[in-house]
């Protein structure tokens, strides 16, 4: 008997005959007892991959086996022997989690005891237990995507494919998910993990790295890794503006990838020189140090499709210097936010300035989006303040709104709009007319490469242009301060990195910004971090002082994540 579960030969799938394959002459296996990542950039093809596997989609070419079972010839079969929590659409929001567990208990034939001991079992494995009742709509990110899973598990399957399933969730909730994920194993269920978090994939025991519907490498994590060994290194000591040096760096030939990681900078080279390139580019920049660090798996992914976004950025290029001379642009005054006897939002104050990235990070339901949009002004605090370079958003909404830029966490795009639509729509809410709307709107196309798409629906765009067009969307009226709540939630590390190489330089022309954000890597572009537990504020200090605070003798090294988790449950102890 194979030990490969999954089999899949010369597989091709087409949707239209006019546009290249959505993948093409695939060969892979998923082995028996092991958690596979499937990894690829936006619309690499993976959601296409997992649909064949689960037998929703046919091949065009090829075929792929389950556990010996064609997927076209034996398709019930293979439906039987699956349990598949899609990436979206999987639950119904407006049933409660009850209601949704009886809605796919009778879609899976789960009846009578077999359904009361599948619902005690799942129940306590989700801790869903008091919230039966509760909306499904209603669930925090992480909670719903326990319910997916439980709804996925009810008729405990052979295969479990789990498409992106921690898209949106904080990093407790990730962990939650993965330790119940390896219980799983440990029942004998192999697992097939699509995921935009490169660190997950880095976890599991095998990836199959997809790009533009092929197969670039299937193997272990560790195995593509070592191919950047010795070509990643960390910039320290950095006296200048570190996002001005990263520019600098990132023109350089020698140089794919690199970020801010706190106060330093990480820098992946495409070859080992002596020395991996050049230093003395800005005024403070004599005195900083380079470091070699271990790889990590994303550094090795970003080396394998040839690199991250180079250079400055045109968004940035375009957009006035800031003239603002207050030092306080965002202010937020215990502000506050009660729904009935429930306080969402509880006293939370701080200040941001000028040309400052400020984030706002916390688990799901702790109240960031909530002081997000009391901030926006889309929504009235109970009591306590928020203003915007002196204006206050509810006394004088208005003058307050045309200097601030809003980009949603759930679109805030018109998906039966097209593009051009959506760009005109958008413009005009913010006051550009004439030539001067023809011209953002020319520039915008031109920055996020929308030309193809301007006769496309936004809802039929892949999440990647989804939120290069909402961006675009939130900067066309060159705001002074921008509001980015969750702007690369499900998004590839390309995209990602595209977007915060514009976020860069947008702070660099004086714009002020506030993000929230679920990835680790993201928030130490962060000058500050504001840490929202319970509604509050616990914490808010730099990235490197919140690891400063959770630096022990058992974690002499902790990265942000580490530190996310430690201050969190060391509130509760403190409670």
């Amino acid at each position: 008997m194979s030990e490969n579960l999954v089999e899949i030969r010369n597989l091709s799938r087409s949707f239209c005959p006019k546009l290249p394959p959505a993948l093409k002459e695939i060969n892979a296996v998923i082995p028996k007892g092991k958690i596979v990542g499937l990894v690829g950039p936006d619309g690499a093809g993976k959601t296409t991959l997992m649909r064949l596997i689960a037998a929703l989609l046919r091949p065009s070419k090829g075929s792929i086996s389950v556990a010996g079972h064609d997927t076209v010839e034996e398709s019930e079969m293979v439906h039987y022997l699956i349990g598949y929590m899609p990436q979206r659409f999987g639950l119904y929001e407006d049933l409660t989690v009850s209601q949704n567990l009886d809605l796919y208990s009778d879609l899976k034939g789960v009846l009578g005891d077999e359904r009361k001991a599948a619902y005690v079992k799942l129940l306590k494995f989700t801790s869903l237990e008091p919230f039966t009742d509760r909306l499904a709509g209603a669930l925090s990110g992480g909670m719903k995507q326990k319910l997916g899973l439980a709804c996925a598990l009810l008729k405990p399957p052979t295969l479990l494919l789990l498409d992106e399933p921690s898209v949106g969730v904080d990093p407790i909730s990730r962990r939650e998910l993965w330790n119940m994920v390896h219980e799983l194993l440990e029942e004998g269920i192999s697992v097939l993990w699509s995921t935009a978090y490169l660190d997950e994939a880095q976890a599991c025991d095998s990836v199959i790295l997809l790009n533009e519907g092929e197969v670039l490498y299937q193997g272990e994590p560790e195995e593509l890794t070592k191919r950047v060994k010795g070509r990643v290194f960390t910039i320290t000591n950095i006296a200048g503006n570190k996002r001005l040096l990263l520019a600098h760096i990132l023109s350089q030939e020698n140089v794919i990838d690199g970020g801010v990681q706190g106060r330093d900078l990480r820098v992946v080279v495409r070859e080992e020189r002596d020395p991996p390139l050049d230093l003395n580019l800005l005024e403070g920049a004599a005195h900083v140090e380079l470091h070699t660090t271990p790889p990590r798996f994303e550094d090795a992914f970003i080396d394998l499709l040839g690199g991250g976004p180079r250079g400055a950025s045109s968004l940035a290029a375009l957009t006035p210097e800031v003239s603002t001379q207050s030092e306080r642009v965002v202010v937020a005054e215990k502000l506050t936010k009660k729904f009935g006897s429930f306080v969402a939002a509880d006293q939370i104050s701080f200040s941001i300035k000028k040309g400052e990235i400020f984030g706002l990070l916390g688990p799901n339901g702790a109240g960031k989006s909530t002081t997000f949009k009391m901030m926006c002004g889309l929504s009235a605090p109970t009591s306590g303040s928020g203003t915007i370079n002196g204006l206050d958003l509810q006394v004088a909404p208005g003058k307050a709104r045309a200097r601030i830029g809003y980009m949603a966490q759930k679109f805030s795009l018109y998906g039966s709009l097209t593009v051009r639509q959506n760009l005109e729509f958008f413009s005009g809410i913010y006051n550009l007319k004439g030539g001067r709307q023809r011209e953002a709107i020319e520039q915008s196309v031109e920055i996020f490469n929308l030309k193809p798409f301007l006769n496309f629906s936004a809802d039929s765009l892949s999440l990647g242009f989804k939120q290069r067009l909402a961006l675009a969307c939130a900067t066309m009226h060159h705001p002074e301060v921008l509001f980015l709540d969750e702007p690369t939630s499900g998004v590839d590390p390309i995209t990602r990195r595209e977007f915060w190489n514009h976020i860069n330089g947008l702070v660099g022309r004086g714009v002020t910004i506030m993000v929230t954000t679920h990835f680790m890597d993201e928030a130490e572009y962060c000058d500050r971090i504001a840490l929202i537990y319970r509604g509050r504020a616990i914490n808010i200090a730099t990235p490197d002082e919140l690891k400063e605070r959770v630096r022990s003798q058992d974690l002499p090294s902790p990265t942000l994540e580490d530190a996310f988790v430690k201050l969190i449950e060391e509130y509760d102890t403190q409670k």
